[in-house]
């Protein structure tokens, strides 16, 4: 019998990123950091970064279950800066290239981001001369350029040729970026897709966080709104629509922690375990932010509320990486092949 339960270190590691969390990143510090389009946003994004959040970069290094934990919490209160590049997937390239800047990477002292889609959002190595939503590279101390072959370019990302990328979710800025001249390193095929499963069930993670703070924060407001003289979450009309969107955050949330063991594991299982969690926890946090948005009525549309917030990241993240329609037609091709 295979035990699925926490070990204590790692209910630690979780209760402890949720304290911290709760406590340093309140609202009023995502809006600051990430909805400030003066010089000051990203300078109050990579300010959070570095006192709270680039000591846990070292996480890259260790189990992706570990590292899924923390991302969670991460979404659940939208952290701004670039840990979810620099651990997940950064990390794992400057290892595979050997590169000097990993132990930096890794200790804290300096934070990455990953370079590598062209114009139509494909997410593999090429030789396009522009690279397309790169996140956070205004908060990042180096850009990792992944090239065909494949092959890893490092630079830093102060002066690169560069410009911002109008994009729903403002709290994860994208930037197009031209490829700068340089020689890049030769990596091994199958320590990029490593790198690329890595950030993937990464990103899901982050998105189970962003709808399980839907959830709750859905479900608590329903039980608090009256009309007719009773809580609106008595309403069966609305139920149904609850039950449906909790159904689809604990498959996600499965999903997620499956995919994070068959990755640490090598198991057989990884590839389709990675689409399925790319696509359940998308669709998951998609259907909450439909679902809380109905539930919460009017006040769900103020700028003012924060579900706004996560409305943009679900649909957003849902996109990253390849969007659940996406990795459900690249598991078809797995299950077909």
């Amino acid at each position: 019998m295979v035990d699925f339960a926490l070990s204590d270190e790692q209910e630690l590691l979780r209760d402890t990123a949720r304290s911290m969390f709760t406590r340093e990143c309140p609202p009023s510090l995502v809006r600051d950091a990430c909805y400030d389009v003066t010089p000051d946003g990203p300078a109050t994004a990579r300010s959070f970064h570095a006192t709270h959040l680039s000591e846990w970069s070292a996480l890259g290094d260790g189990p992706l279950v570990d590292l899924a934990l923390f991302l969670e919490e991460s979404g659940v209160v939208l952290a701004p800066g670039p840990l979810w590049v620099t651990a997940s997937w950064a990390l794992p390239l400057l290892r595979a290239a050997g590169h000097p800047d990993a132990d930096a990477v890794a200790e804290g002292t300096l934070s990455a981001t990953v370079a590598v889609a062209d114009a139509a959002g494909v997410w593999e190595p090429g030789d396009h001369d522009e690279c397309w939503f790169v996140p956070h590279l205004d908060q990042v101390d180096r850009v990792v350029f992944l090239r065909s072959g494949p092959s890893v370019l490092v630079v830093d990302a102060d002066g690169l040729d560069s410009a911002p990328i109008e994009a729903l979710d403002r709290t994860r800025p994208l930037w197009r970026v031209r490829v700068p001249a340089g020689t890049a390193v030769p990596v091994e095929s199958g320590a990029v897709r490593d790198a690329l499963d890595r950030a993937t069930v990464g990103l899901a993670a982050e998105l189970v966080g962003v709808g399980r703070w839907l959830q709750e924060s859905t479900l608590a407001y329903v039980a608090e709104r009256e009309q007719f003289g009773k809580p609106v979450g008595s309403f069966q009309g609305l139920q149904w629509k609850l039950v449906d969107a909790s159904l689809h955050q604990e498959r996600a949330a499965a999903a997620v922690a499956y995919a994070a063991m068959c990755v640490d594991a090598d198991d057989d299982d990884r590839s389709s375990a990675v689409h399925v969690a790319k696509a359940a926890a998308g669709g998951a946090a998609r259907h909450w932010a439909r679902t809380g948005l109905q539930a919460h009525g009017g006040i769900g549309y103020t700028w003012e509320h924060d579900l706004h917030l996560r409305l943009r990241r679900a649909y957003g993240g849902d996109h990253l990486l390849g969007d659940a329609d996406w990795h459900r037609d690249q598991l078809a091709g797995l299950l077909l092949d």
